[in-house]
């Protein structure tokens, strides 16, 4: 992981942590994406599991991209970009059903 991502996975991180909405998710690096997501008891067992929701890919400098994760599990691209503040707002303004606890 490069120092600019680290740096990044910082940031998104306090800035989740910033609001109730978000507060709990976990951050990890991918390549060039980042990955937010929560730790659920899932399945028959209720073992608990990483749940990836949101990923907010690095477009060029400070400019993210925001993908949702499909019930397939496939990424699908949203329309949102722009820095990590503007993505964390439109995840909390529009997409509070994505990142809830379940």
């Amino acid at each position: 992981m490069n120092d600019a991502m680290r740096g990044a996975q910082a940031k998104l991180v306090k800035l989740l942590e910033g609001d109730k909405i978000t507060a709990g998710m976990y951050v990890r690096v991918h390549g060039d994406h980042l990955i937010a997501g929560r730790t659920e008891r899932l399945g028959r067992e209720r073992a608990a599991e990483n749940d990836d929701r949101i990923r907010f890919t690095r477009l060029a400098g400070n400019h993210y991209g925001l993908s949702v994760k499909r019930h397939t599990g496939r990424w699908e691209k949203t329309p949102f970009r722009g820095t990590l503040e503007q993505t964390v707002e439109v995840v909390r303004a529009v997409m509070q059903h994505l990142v809830a606890t379940w």
